[in-house]
């Protein structure tokens, strides 16, 4: 999974913690995606004047709704009921990461470049679902959504580098890379999508 730029791969051992544990980790995508939504949302609200975040935000916000539906679905088709939302460990900590006190433009970068990251996790773990899970109709699920992670971690990386200097940007990247590493080597393998 190198194209994303990750440091860590994931453990191939945490599918089995996965699979012990499908209505948690189907809990967990499904709030996963609810938050994506709502974090296009808050773009939108904060850079109202951004006009091609905001379109391409608006399509996100749609998306990642229809993503959470179709988990709630699935949970449904399996006689699971959606548990209540954890918190995120991983996104928590991710958010440690930047200095809070920046002007509005490299805050924008800074919370663009979040977001791509934790697309490329959450496309990395869809991959190795995809591709070691033994639910076939959920393994072929995972990798149509590994794909489609993967466009939105492009699409938010190309963002970044629009609305702000790309140097800098790509140094921010390659720290905020480091960094994530560390806390995904703290984390451990929890039946989360990115614990």
């Amino acid at each position: 999974m190198s194209m994303l730029g990750l440091k860590l791969p994931t453990d191939p051992r945490w599918v089995n913690i996965a699979e012990k544990n499908i209505e948690e980790i189907l809990t967990d995508h499904a709030y996963c995606e609810q938050k994506a939504a709502s974090q296009a949302i808050s773009l939108i609200i904060g850079y109202p004047e951004k006009s091609e975040l905001v379109d391409k935000m608006t399509a996100l916000a749609r998306e990642e709704m229809g993503h959470f539906q179709m988990v709630h679905n699935r949970m449904m088709q399996r006689g699971l009921v959606l548990g209540r939302e954890r918190r995120d460990e991983y996104v928590n900590e991710l958010q440690t990461y930047f200095h809070k006190g920046v002007n509005r433009e490299e805050r924008l970068a800074q919370k663009l470049l979040l977001c791509a990251l934790i697309e490329a996790r959450s496309c990395e773990r869809f991959k190795v679902l995809s591709e070691n899970i033994e639910d076939e109709e959920l393994a072929s699920f995972y990798h149509t959504l590994m794909i489609s992670e993967a466009n939105h971690y492009t699409m938010f990386i190309t963002l970044a580098r629009k609305y702000f200097d790309r140097e800098k940007v790509d140094e921010m990247w390659e720290g905020l890379l480091a960094f994530e590493a560390e806390v995904m080597s703290k984390l451990g393998n929890t039946e989360r999508i990115h614990g």
